[in-house]
């Protein structure tokens, strides 16, 4: 298994190689963001998930952040970051502002629909959207640190004991054979 996602991941020669990426090879080439064990999966993992729910295009560099403080496997945490995408942005939002909504105390049905934007230009959509996004304040807020906790702390008991049923059942095998 551990072979299998190496192959996928990229490895440090490349990261040594990206012009965009030298400035920063001090810390993106410490042993530990390249090295895949059950702790630095499950701890992957665990930053992929919650870095995904952040907004916009910042979720690959807070969670690349994140895996040089805590020293977790780089490359597989940015891969489960993409576990947002188009498809499952907008539901993830409605289940976090939900969890918000229920967390702080307030109603579900106090949830303000996107305004008009038909006709709009890009600045005034963007203002608009921004607007919007606004306005759902304090709930939402709530909810994704809720939701990304949540995810984060499942996907990290789901790593670890996944990752420890593999090993078991690796050591029954291996006492068949002898």
């Amino acid at each position: 298994m551990r072979k299998k996602l190496q192959a996928w991941l990229p490895d440090r020669q490349s990261i040594r190689g990206n012009r965009w990426l030298r400035p920063f090879a001090g810390s993106l080439l410490h042993p530990r963001l390249w090295h895949l064990n059950r702790h630095s999966a499950a701890g992957a993992v665990a930053v992929g998930l919650f870095c995904g729910l952040i907004p916009g295009p910042l979720q690959m560099l807070g969670a690349a952040i994140a895996c040089t403080v805590l020293r977790v496997n780089l490359p597989l945490a940015l891969l489960t970051t993409l576990y947002t995408n188009p498809f499952t942005i907008v539901p993830l939002y409605l289940l976090a502002y939900a969890l918000g909504t229920f967390a702080v105390g307030g109603s579900v049905d106090a949830f303000t629909h996107p305004p008009e934007m038909a006709g709009l230009g890009l600045g005034a959509w963007i203002g608009a959207l921004a607007d919007w996004v606004v306005g759902l304040g304090r709930p939402l807020a709530v909810g994704l640190l809720l939701l990304a906790g949540g995810l984060s702390l499942g996907g990290y008991l789901a790593v670890k004991g996944l990752w420890r049923l593999w090993l078991i059942r690796a050591w029954r095998r291996r006492a068949q054979r002898r």
